[in-house]
């Protein structure tokens, strides 16, 4: 059967690692390349930046305001669903209620 050739990873630092161990190696031939790490000598390296985010007052009020609004918007909106399926269970009920009478009153006048 055809066996598919499976590509190698180069890593940065130069060494090759194949993604899985051939079990025979007889039709498989190893490719190994040399890359020259690339260097750049005129720009300056990045200060390290840290992980932490930093928010000035302002920004910190406008984020406060920010979830705020959000929770209010999703309150007002699960409320309004609520509503709605309130008001069409009453209006199902109702509806039950005059049939009810209805079939009921059919069956005394007979």
């Amino acid at each position: 059967m055809l066996r598919p050739r499976i590509p190698v990873n180069p890593l940065p630092t130069g060494i090759v690692t194949p993604l899985v161990q051939p079990t025979s190696t007889s039709d498989i031939e190893p490719h190994h390349t040399a890359a020259a790490p690339m260097v750049c000598n005129h720009h300056t390296p990045a200060p390290p930046q840290s992980s932490a985010a930093r928010l000035t007052p302002a920004g910190l009020a406008l984020a406060i305001a920010a979830g705020v609004g959000a929770v209010l918007v999703v309150g007002a909106v699960l409320v309004s669903m609520l509503l709605a399926v309130a008001v069409t269970a009453a209006s199902v009920a109702v509806c039950g209620v005059v049939l009810r009478s209805l079939l009921n009153g059919q069956h005394r006048h007979r």
